[in-house]
């Protein structure tokens, strides 16, 4: 069965995603938002009204200030609002009216909030500003003592525009010339209000009904849905009784319309529909760059994968963005790179752990013939210390005596000297030695240490010539350091040719000091240069008890120089051996 790619599967993802998103918009706006959208509307225009009363009662508006302050709420709230007695009847001049100074001086003020629900953008594109001078043909009103005269316009002319309203038979209409001296309209994003609503609420509602008076007379703030009656539109109004500091009781009336909700619900359901086609035709779109952007470099990265799993580490980075993507790559990149290096070690570590199995096989041979050449420097001496000291139980003549007890103690002295170096070279190798280094001349310590071996000197009629050039005395440990002359001038004297010279130079400057000792005789083989300094090994296979020694001393010269930190090497000359040891000042 053939795999779904990456892309297909990211598509289907990408649409169930968007598809759940979807549904669950659409199930929330039909069954929540329009219940929502007017709790919230209403909501905000009841806290508005709060505030608005409070100020309005504690600062105490004058006429002209309260008028003021409802254009300003109604411009901020998109709603209507005055004020009137607890009969409906007005005591708040309307918040939309323009003030005219008459030529006695007198003033008339001209509602215009039923005028604007009719001629509102030609009264918009008229323009009229303080100073204009207008006349009005309407209806004046001076039932209301000492307030103001107040006239319902039917038809406002100003000069160098056309008439704004109806015609009119002046026999039945008043008429008012004057100078604007106020003019409060709404704002110019508000033109569209309905003041007009908000009477129409008032004659609706007044008087009110009997339970709504009794939540007046306890100044409860109300809340009652008004449908208007000629288009049918859905409103809000809201009543919230005040107490004046006259001790008056008024209410601030306010009407919200919740016509525009419905509509914007309306107008919602088909938006969302575009929004789907939009939606799926982007979802589409986007999966094309879903294949660029993901599938393809995850192609990439998993046919690096196969070279890596095939242990083909010689990768370049198949991906150049700057992302996770991006990261993955280089990290595999550096993964493989690792990967790479870690076999090469591993295979460098299989040939050193070869090596280093030959090794353990050579020492072990090594040790074989150690303990052999022990066993028989051991068993040698021991079997003459039995035969001499049965021959002197048996009570052999008197003047035997004193030869048997030489031979027993010299041999007792050879057992002595090979368990010395053993025991020696053993607390060597466990570093648990503490050097105690002085300073001396290291031509003094090979003057006295010629004079131990004399007599093996004399024997093969050898000679020590010692010479300096400039010697400074050297920070050595005296005791190890004498040791390690011995083993050398032992050495030396033992494949030296009878009759030859051995020559020690020693010279210093200012960092080193070089010591290099000369025999002359036979050389050492040159594939087994590297083996005098290990333990157990001994060039003279024949095994000679007086030219083969126990094959340590090398190797404890060796440890003795390390823990010195001193640099050592034995070369091959044309006549000979050459030993040098290079000590730091």
């Amino acid at each position: 069965m053939k795999r779904k790619g990456i892309t297909l599967k990211l598509f289907l993802l990408t649409v169930v995603v968007f598809m759940c998103f979807y549904g669950m918009i659409i199930l929330a706006h039909m069954l929540f938002f329009q219940d929502f959208y007017q709790k919230y509307k209403i909501k905000g225009v009841e806290s508005a009204l709060e505030r608005f009363s409070e100020h309005y009662v504690n600062e105490d508006w004058s006429s002209h200030r309260a008028s003021r302050e409802a254009v300003k709420f109604m411009s901020e709230n998109k709603s209507q609002l005055t004020i009137v007695d607890t009969d409906g009847d007005l005591t708040l001049n309307d918040p939309y009216h323009i003030t005219l100074k008459q030529q006695d001086g007198t003033h008339v003020v001209v509602s215009l909030s039923f005028f604007m629900n009719t001629y509102g953008q030609e009264l918009k594109a008229a323009a009229i500003d303080k100073g204009s001078t207008l006349t009005v043909w309407g209806a004046l009103d001076q039932e209301q003592k000492d307030a103001p005269t107040v006239m319902y316009p039917f038809q406002i002319t100003q000069m160098g525009f056309p008439s704004i309203g109806e015609d009119v038979d002046p026999s039945y209409a008043d008429k008012v010339t004057g100078e604007v001296v106020e003019r409060v309209l709404p704002r110019s994003k508000a033109w569209n209000t309905q003041q007009g609503l908000l009477f129409d609420a008032l004659n609706e509602l007044f008087p009110l009904k009997p339970s709504q008076e009794k939540k007046v007379k306890d100044m409860k703030l109300q809340k009652i849905d008004w449908t208007e009656p000629w288009s049918g539109t859905h409103n809000m109004v809201i009543i919230d009784p005040v107490k004046t500091k006259a001790g008056k009781t008024e209410l601030l009336v306010s009407v919200t319309s919740l016509q525009e909700v419905q509509d914007t619900n309306n107008a919602l359901q088909l938006f969302y529909l575009y929004l789907g086609i939009g939606g799926l035709i982007l979802i589409i779109i986007l999966s094309f760059f879903f294949s660029r952007l993901v599938s393809k470099p995850l192609i990439k990265l998993d046919k690096m994968a196969k070279r890596m799993v095939k242990l083909d580490f010689t990768v370049d980075s198949p991906v150049r963005q700057k992302d996770e993507i991006g990261n993955l790559s280089n990290s595999m990149l550096l993964m493989a790179r690792n990967l790479e290096q870690a076999l090469k070690e591993l295979e460098e570590k299989n040939v050193q752990l070869l090596a280093d199995m030959e090794q353990k096989n050579e020492m072990e041979k090594i040790q074989q013939d150690f303990f052999a050449n022990a066993s028989h420097e051991l068993k040698t001496p021991l079997s003459i210390i039995k035969s001499f000291a049965e021959g002197l139980k048996d009570g052999i003549g008197a003047n035997k005596q004193d030869h048997y007890f030489e031979v027993i103690v010299e041999e007792a002295e050879k057992m002595e000297g090979l368990l010395t170096d053993m025991l020696d070279l053993a607390k060597l190798e466990a570093r648990t030695i503490k050097l105690r280094k002085t300073s001396f001349l290291l031509s003094d310590l090979i003057d006295k240490a010629s004079n131990k071996l004399v007599y093996s000197l004399k024997e093969k009629e050898l000679d020590v010539v010692i010479g300096s050039t400039k010697e400074l005395p050297i920070v050595a440990d005296y005791g190890w350091m004498e040791k390690v002359m011995l083993n050398f001038l032992v050495n030396s004297i033992r494949h030296a040719e009878k009759g030859s010279t051995i020559s020690i130079n020693i010279e210093s400057d200012d960092h080193d000091t070089t010591f290099i000792l000369r025999n002359r005789g036979d050389n050492i083989p040159e594939d087994t240069l590297d083996h005098i300094w290990k333990r157990f090994y001994r060039g003279e296979l024949s095994r000679s008890r007086q030219t083969g020694g126990t094959g340590l001393g090398l190797s404890i010269a060796q440890q003795i120089l390390d823990m010195h930190h001193c640099e050592y090497k034995v070369e091959n000359l044309e006549d000979g051996v050459q030993f040098t040891i290079l000590f730091t000042n």
